[in-house]
């Protein structure tokens, strides 16, 4: 699985073991990747930043060759953070870029909310602020309905689901939620390769179990998501310069996302791509490599 181009590593943090691949040198910047991608889904930033950054990618706790924990509890946001400022220790560096998509963006707007002072900056692609994605899973028919899949990813049977017939499954939703990205055969293998890994896909479902941020089934869980929404700006304030792009034909995660996000990020920048699928990073990369990097080097 591993390119000439990147290095790869393994460390020890945070009571698991996780895998990291890494090109150049000088400043940090860092990519986290969603569900059900893996370090790689970064090949493109990791080749341009690379050039004049230390660009590393992690496989984030539960997938393709990090540690892959059986209890769902070991995926609480919490943790997911303090793997990922072990990282930052590990390589050194006091202050990082932080860049991420999907469910890496949790991890990172937990991350810039829980340690402001270790980053530079913040990039987010197409990956919902908690609390305004609390609020628009309470007050929008269309994100409920949207987001129907999560709870399926909820389910005990969801490994079998997902598994079945060669993956065919995840293969579709990375050509799905109206996406134009289509992968080339060697990459879709080294996907197959990611997800067939002992663990893997349990590890990458149980984000999605422990989260309590899902379409409510009961009124247990609409109270839980009341709660979250209700929760006082200061506890989701995000203080660092951040950059949020989007597509906007993202079917699984809504535009509206975006309103009210000035609410809990002081300084913040919305770059719109009305052309652009929740996997924007893979159908225009250097578009989005050219807007991080506009970015990350404002003032």
């Amino acid at each position: 699985m591993s390119t000439d181009r990147f290095e790869h590593h393994y460390v020890d943090v945070n009571a698991i073991r996780l895998h990291y691949a890494s090109h150049g040198q000088g400043r940090l910047i860092m990519f986290l990747h969603g569900f059900p991608e893996f370090w790689a889904a970064w090949e493109a930033q990791l080749s341009d930043f690379g050039r004049d950054h230390l660009a590393v990618a992690p496989d984030l706790r539960g997938y393709n060759l990090s540690s892959k924990p059986a209890d769902p509890k070991q995926y609480h946001v919490k943790i997911l953070v303090e793997d990922i400022r072990a990282l930052l220790d590990h390589l050194g560096h006091e202050r990082m870029v932080l860049v991420a998509h999907d469910w890496g963006g949790g991890v990172a707007w937990a991350f810039a909310n829980r340690y402001p002072e270790r980053l530079d900056k913040l990039v987010i692609i197409n990956s919902p602020h908690p609390a305004v994605f609390a609020r628009e899973l309470l007050n929008s028919d269309q994100q409920q309905k949207a987001s129907a899949y999560m709870n399926m990813f909820r389910q005990p049977d969801a490994e079998a689901k997902l598994s079945k017939d060669n993956f065919s499954y995840l293969i579709t939703a990375l050509s799905k939620w109206g996406s134009k990205w289509r992968m080339s055969e060697a990459l879709r293998q080294r996907y197959i390769e990611a997800w067939s890994q002992p663990g893997a896909l349990t590890g990458g479902l149980n984000y999605y179990r422990i989260s309590p941020v899902h379409p409510a089934v009961s009124k247990e869980e609409e109270q839980v998501l009341r709660q979250i929404a209700a929760l006082p700006r200061q506890t989701f304030e995000v203080k660092v310069p951040t950059l949020v792009l989007w597509g906007e034909l993202d079917e699984a995660l809504l535009p509206g996302n975006l309103d009210g996000l000035e609410e809990f990020v002081n300084d913040l920048t919305v770059r719109r791509m009305a052309d652009g699928t929740h996997w924007v990073i893979h159908e225009q990369p250097e578009l989005i490599n050219a807007r991080i990097r506009a970015f990350i080097d404002s003032k």
